[in-house]
């Protein structure tokens, strides 16, 4: 059995009320539908932030999308706008 903490929370009563009714229809303590709640929040955390490590990863190369890089003459040039 993996050791537990106790911790304590304080809530409205008629959150609490609420709380014993969702957890009374899944079958739970109340304790325990705050310790499955607070699993899913944590992995949740995790898969974001794995999520948001894969985009910037992504952002650190460039796309290649053909084309060819345009020079700076070429990039500048005005005499079209004239």
């Amino acid at each position: 059995m993996a050791l537990k903490h106790n911790i304590t929370v304080a809530i409205e009563p008629g959150l609490l009320k609420k709380a014993r009714a969702v957890a009374a229809r899944k079958g739970l303590s109340v304790s325990a539908l705050l310790a499955e709640e607070l699993r899913e929040l944590v992995a949740e955390d995790a898969r974001y932030a794995a999520a948001q490590k894969r985009a910037v990863a992504l952002f650190a190369t460039p796309l290649a999308l053909g084309g060819r890089p345009l020079p700076r003459e070429e990039l500048h040039e005005r005499l079209r706008l004239r």
